[in-house]
Order: C-alpha cells, then structure tokens, then sequence
C-alpha cells in the first residue's frame, strides 16, 4: 500500500458507561460506497436490494468496496432464510434474532 493511501478500516472509539466512565473499545470503521456514487457491478447489486427490500440496507453497503463478496454473501442469505429446510421460515429468523441480540447487533 503506498504511503499515505487511506486504508478502508479504521479501529478505536471510546464508550460512556452508566457509571459516567468512559471504557476504550475496539468499534470498526469501514469505508462504504453510498447507493447514489454507486458503478458498474456495485451499482445493479444495490438497484436488487432496492427491489427486494426498499431500500439498500446499511449491511450490504458495508460489502460495499467488494461487489462480488457482497453478491455471494446476499446468496447465501438467501438460501439460508429462503431455501428448502426442515426449518420454518418464522424459526430461521427467531435463531437469527436470538444470535443478533446475543451478538449485541441490533440487525
């Protein structure tokens, strides 16, 4: 990487506790590319988001850099949560409801 070339993660934040304190804790930051600066491959995996879901949720934006992995990973949610399975619809996203919360991840 050449010198000075911003690099697409950045690490370090610090958080309040309720006892007034504040704790450093590692939190990520990752350069995205919004929906509206959006080419070529990266551009129609976010014109498919907004037809399935709206909207381009802020996760498939944080695969942003990689259209591919962002493709490859929106299949494999889909086969997951949409595919044929011993599981119901309603008790696939129950356990990814109960992995988010215990995760601490509010998706």
């Amino acid at each position: 990487m050449a010198a000075g070339a911003e690099l697409p993660v950045s690490v370090g934040a610090y958080q309040l506790t309720l006892a007034g304190v504040y704790h450093r804790f590692r939190m990520a930051y990752i350069r995205v590319i919004p929906p509206e600066e959006a080419t070529g491959k990266l551009r129609e995996e976010y014109a498919t988001a907004e037809r399935r879901a709206g909207q381009v949720a802020h996760i498939l934006q944080l695969q942003s850099l990689n259209p591919g992995v962002l493709h490859a990973g929106v299949e494999l949610y889909l086969a997951l949560m949409h595919g044929p399975s011993a599981l119901s619809r309603a008790q696939r996203e129950l356990i990814a409801t109960v992995v988010s919360r215990t995760n601490g991840c509010f998706y």
